[in-house]
């Protein structure tokens, strides 16, 4: 006998929102992606919006207070741009003039500096080492094409970097009452559980944000004096290219390294091994002293969580999903965690309101 069942309805309603909501957002991912980075930046400037707000008098709006913090910090990046900006832009302009030069010369692999013990292999080693190289540039052309093509596409949407700053100035202007809004709306139980994930989000989101920003600025400023003491060619780029890298995980420091000591050797700089020993011993100090200290608490993800989901975020997303991989896996972390220790809590109560002795999961 056919009939409605309540709970089979149920299931494919929810099975339809579900997948609805993800048609959306895949539909709408470039939206996202700019909130997303929007919701980043404020989380960078919001303990100086509240720093602003004790420093100024009781009368004076918020809005006031946040639109000052944003002054402050669009003079300081500008003015980082005019200290830093016009010799890093020097050195990428004769870099792009004489790495072709460099690449093309039949010599190119004699002033690559080799060890003693090494030198009798030089000419098999290095022979190997260019046949592999120039088979290596002819397949780095399509990927050097598609890069291009990603540049004049993010070149012709510089308007974000307009609407990022305006979204952000709205999210921390708004979020006290957006979160009070979203609390209301759930009953009692779900609101306590909502309102300890969201306060776990938060210190999530900002401690990843700020230590990756101090995390940017520490390879910066170590790249640069190291590579200035040490002579290194093109040093201020590469020390800035290392510092925007850091923003991605664990591939960016790595491609940073590459660089600086592929650009390094085919230059002719003679002590690459100077170099080299200088990034690991930075890259140790970074990981397992500065990293873990600035990142102390909220992201605790395990390393092996952390490769699956920068393999997942570049499949789903490039680079974005690369960046975008380690807080969403921490996140949910956060949200399986709460809720777990909610329906425990939960089996614990009424359990205890029956009487009986509640059975603890593992």
């Amino acid at each position: 006998m056919l009939g409605f069942d309540v709970r089979v309805a149920k299931t494919v309603w929810t099975v339809f929102l579900v997948a609805l909501l993800l048609f959306i957002t895949y539909t709408i991912s470039s939206t996202l992606l700019v909130l997303v980075f929007a919701v980043f930046f404020s989380y960078l400037l919001y303990p100086l919006v509240g720093l602003m707000e004790r420093l100024l008098p009781r009368r004076v709006p918020r809005s006031a207070a946040i639109g000052l913090v944003f002054v402050l910090v669009i003079a300081l990046v500008a003015s980082a741009g005019a200290v830093f900006g016009a010799r890093i832009e020097e050195e990428a302009l004769r870099l792009s003039q004489q790495l072709p030069g460099l690449l093309k010369a039949n010599n190119f692999t004699d002033r690559i500096p080799l060890p003693e013990f090494m030198e009798p292999l030089r000419a098999r080693l290095l022979a190997f080492l260019q046949g592999q190289f120039e088979t290596g540039v002819d397949s780095a052309m399509p990927l050097a094409k598609q890069f291009s093509i990603g540049v004049m596409h993010a070149a012709s949407n510089l308007i974000y970097l307009i609407l990022i700053p305006i979204l952000s100035f709205l999210l921390i202007k708004e979020a006290p009452a957006m979160r009070a809004t979203m609390l209301a709306w759930l009953n009692k139980p779900n609101r306590t559980l909502w309102a300890d994930i969201i306060d776990d989000l938060d210190v999530l989101l900002s401690r990843y944000v700020r230590a990756l920003l101090m995390l940017s600025i520490a390879t910066f400023l170590s790249y640069s004096m190291a590579f200035s003491a040490l002579g290194v060619p093109y040093g201020l780029l590469l020390a800035g290219a290392a510092g925007l890298l850091e923003f991605i995980p664990f591939a960016g420091p790595l491609a940073a390294a590459v660089a600086a000591i592929v650009v390094a050797g085919f230059s002719g700089y003679e002590h690459v091994l100077w170099l080299f020993g200088f990034i690991v011993a930075y890259r140790m100090f970074q990981d397992y002293v500065l990293n873990p200290y600035l990142m102390s608490e909220g992201v605790e993800v395990s390393p092996l969580m952390v490769i699956l989901g920068l393999l997942a975020g570049d499949q789903l997303g490039g680079v974005a999903g690369i960046f975008l991989s380690v807080p969403v896996m921490a996140a949910l972390k956060i949200i399986f965690v709460r809720a777990t220790a909610s329906q425990r809590a939960r089996r614990e109560a009424l359990a205890a309101h029956a009487g009986v002795a509640p059975i603890i999961l593992p």
